[in-house]
């Protein structure tokens, strides 16, 4: 009786001890033998491997133990962290996928999802998933992971996984080369969390618990990942990414010959130590394999588009992320375009080469130097032009940080005087500092930053301030935002919507959480809005009521009832028409209604929908936007984007019906091969735009792109400088492009 009283006590305290260890983290130890990526868990290291489990719900509540329960086991050898998960179901059940193209995303997707911190800071991490089809997405996350904006799904990397489908679960298993991502060295632990998406039951879990008022990507939560021994410098790291391209174009305005051309160039990308990385550059291909989703500007202001080119993504955070979305001193897709002085209009401009090094030198600096070489272009009197940008961010605190950044966009001669060398008089930097704040339980967050400009014959007033504090709890959500913008504050390599204002905002949101019923939860809110300046006073406001419904079955509905004011000191043509402008100096108010919904993602046929009605200026106007789409599991999604606006306004303006159409059509064959055609039909800019394109995987991040693209006038239109009619549905501009890129491992 002794004896087995003794053994139940030791039983009794392994497990407490297990389960005290697991509070804290879990162990990873070195495999004995070889692991096999095939979803099948045969290899004796995964029996006696350490495993993360008792997953923790995330929605539709919190502080529970999953219904739909998971574990994740580790293990490593000399090339690779090994990962095997288990997903276990409720019974018999179907799974959810919008296609089988790679870096899936959202609500309503199967799919477990590893996050790893690998330098402990709770601020920067890497992000790999699978789900139960095989398809993979990787990604980074920045900036705490305190909303989804924080994830970028276009940075690409080789690793290796398999996924199945067994009676009452499925199972991953996953290989990622150490070379793959970047950590330093002799450190014993990193920190990790491990999240599922269950769409049966809509269920998100995570392992490290996060309270449901903040966003499942944060990073301030994850639990150690302890190491047997720490982690050797996993040796040199070189990968070269060659292309080649054969476009043919036609320009039918211009009248030339079609154009033919043929491209070489390429990418390296070399590890300087495990922590930093070098990306270069040659002859870049920055054209696009895929369309800009085209919108309707019914704004006075600049519409700002993401960069999705491979070469910058990487640590894009680090240059990218200082000021505001609207208010940014770096914009990389300032880079390969020119203005034309003459015309008005954006073109191409070769970019000869360029170099980026970015990453950590230990656990509290990261780093960025980027520097690029854009050509010159004769016809628009352009010289050569460098673009350099320089960035710090040093940690503070448990999870702040202050960044440091200096841009400098420098001519140089060798189109206008014959000589490679800096035009002094033809130059514009900027400098900037930021304080980003996250607290250590991530209930604040905020920014505070000043930048300023420089040019020749530097103007005053070239600086933009501001800041932005956001309290968020179970209950409350408080958001408090302003800043100030120079008149003269000029980043050309930067985005500004907006300048000479000083703004003031405010969003208090409070959240209700039913016991019971199908919301999970809702609540009111208020909003308000100010802009103005020095010269003309108030400018803008709006003032909101609110109101928002979170669905257990992640539907979502937002209602919005709002009082604005506008001020235009410019000539404005709200009709987006071309018609008589309103005059400069006048004032308007107006009552309106807005509301956005998200139907249920999980279904086959789902939606988001968005509209405004109410007062317009001197007018009204009634907006309908949205997308339906239609999933063919597994093989892909029919959708259509639509934008509506009905515009009227008193003689002698202009009324206007705009309408945006967009269908798409994305097939997934295989998880290699993806044919997606997108139909874009802008009648405020009077265009019909296809593209369509093939996409061969034919090795791990290496592909084969045949692209189409045509646009057609939708209208009669006569050219002011040759007379020359075109009719409806003839040809502006056609193109074809055939690429094939390489990732190569040295």
């Amino acid at each position: 009786m002794n004896s087995l009283f003794l053994k139940l006590n030791l039983l009794f305290a392994s497990m407490l001890l297990i389960q005290s260890v697991h509070a804290q983290g879990i162990s990873i130890k070195r495999a004995t033998g070889t692991i096999t990526v095939d979803a099948v868990l045969e290899e004796a290291d995964w029996q006696t491997a350490d495993f993360a489990n008792n997953f923790q719900q995330y929605f539709p509540t919190d502080g529970k133990p999953a219904e739909s329960q998971s574990e994740v086991r580790l293990t490593y050898d000399d090339h690779f962290i090994y990962l095997a998960a288990k997903m276990y179901n409720l019974g018999p059940r179907k799974y959810v996928t919008p296609s089988l193209r790679r870096d899936f995303r959202g609500e309503a997707n199967d799919g477990i999802t590893f996050v790893f911190d690998t330098f402990k800071d709770r601020t920067n991490a890497f992000m790999f998933g699978v789900n139960p089809f095989g398809v993979q997405r990787e990604g980074l996350i920045s900036n705490g992971g305190n909303d989804g904006g924080d994830l970028s799904l276009n940075w690409d990397n080789k690793w290796f996984s398999a996924a199945k489908m067994y009676d009452g679960y499925w199972i991953a298993e996953v290989a990622i080369p150490f070379k793959s991502i970047r950590f330093k060295h002799g450190l014993d632990s990193w920190f990790v969390n491990f999240y599922r998406i269950d769409s049966y039951h809509a269920e998100r879990s995570t392992w490290a618990p996060i309270s449901r008022n903040y966003d499942i990507l944060t990073l301030a939560f994850g639990k150690e990942l302890i190491w047997d021994k720490p982690l050797k410098d996993p040796g040199g790291n070189v990968s070269l990414i060659p292309y080649v391209a054969a476009r043919a174009s036609e320009d039918y305005l211009s009248e030339e010959a079609a154009e033919k051309e043929l491209a070489f160039g390429g990418d390296a990308k070399i590890a300087v130590g495990p922590a930093l990385n070098l990306d270069l550059t040659v002859n870049p291909d920055f054209s696009q394999v895929e369309v800009d989703q085209q919108v309707t500007n019914l704004d006075r202001f600049e519409i700002f588009f993401p960069e999705r080119r491979q070469f910058f993504l990487e640590n894009a955070d680090l240059f990218a992320n200082f000021g505001f979305d609207d208010s940014t001193p770096f914009f990389s897709r300032r880079i390969g375009v020119a203005r034309d002085s003459a015309t008005g209009q954006n073109v191409q401009n070769t970019i000869y080469g360029g170099a980026r090094l970015s990453g950590k030198i230990n656990n509290n600096v990261r780093i960025g130097l980027l520097s690029m070489q854009a050509g010159s272009d004769e016809e628009i009197n352009l010289p050569s032009t460098n673009y350099t940008v320089a960035a710090l961010q040093h940690k503070v605190f448990s999870r702040s940080n202050v960044g440091l950044i200096f841009v400098n966009k420098q001519a140089l001669q060798d189109s206008i005087g014959g000589e490679f060398t800096g035009s002094p008089t033809n130059y514009n930097r900027m400098v900037g500092v930021d304080y980003n704040l996250a607290s250590k339980d991530n209930a604040w967050a905020g920014k505070f930053y000043y930048h300023r400009s420089f040019e020749d014959n530097q103007p005053d007033s070239a600086y933009a301030a501001g800041a932005y504090i956001n309290y968020n709890t179970l209950r409350w959500n408080v958001e408090v935002f302003t800043r100030s913008t120079g008149a003269n504050y000029n980043p050309e390599v930067g985005f500004v919507r907006r300048r000479d204002i000083q703004q003031a905002a405010t969003t208090v949101f409070y959240n209700l959480y039913p016991a019971a019923g199908k919301v999970q939860s809702h609540g009111p809110g208020v909003d308000a809005d100010f802009v103005g300046n020095q010269v003309y006073g108030l400018l803008d406001w709006d003032a909101n009521l609110l109101y928002q419904f979170k669905f257990n079955s992640t539907a979502y509905i937002g209602l919005r009832f709002r009082h604005q004011y506008t001020y235009l000191y410019d000539s404005f043509d709200p009709s987006g028409s071309g018609g008589q402008e309103l005059p400069a100096n006048s004032e308007y108010h107006a009552w309106l209604f807005r509301g956005e919904a998200f139907s249920n993602q999980r279904k086959k046929l789902a939606g988001f929908f968005e509209w405004r009605v109410g007062e317009y200026f001197n007018g009204t106007a009634l907006g309908l936007y949205g997308t339906v789409s239609y999933r063919y599991q597994p093989w892909g999604i029919t959708s259509i984007d639509f934008s509506y606006d009905r515009i009227r306004l008193p003689d002698p303006y202009n009324d206007s019906d705009l309408i945006l159409i967009g269908p798409r059509f994305d097939f997934t064959f295989s998880r290699n091969l993806f044919w997606t055609t997108f139909v874009q039909y802008n009648s405020q800019i009077e265009n019909l735009n296809i593209n369509s394109r093939l996409q061969w995987r034919f090795a791990p991040v290496s592909d084969i792109f045949l692209v189409y693209t045509d646009n057609y006038f939708t209208s009669s239109f006569t050219d002011p400088e040759t007379s020359k009619l075109y009719r409806p549905w003839q040809p502006k501009q056609r193109a074809i492009v055939f690429k094939i890129t390489y990732w190569l491992n040295l």
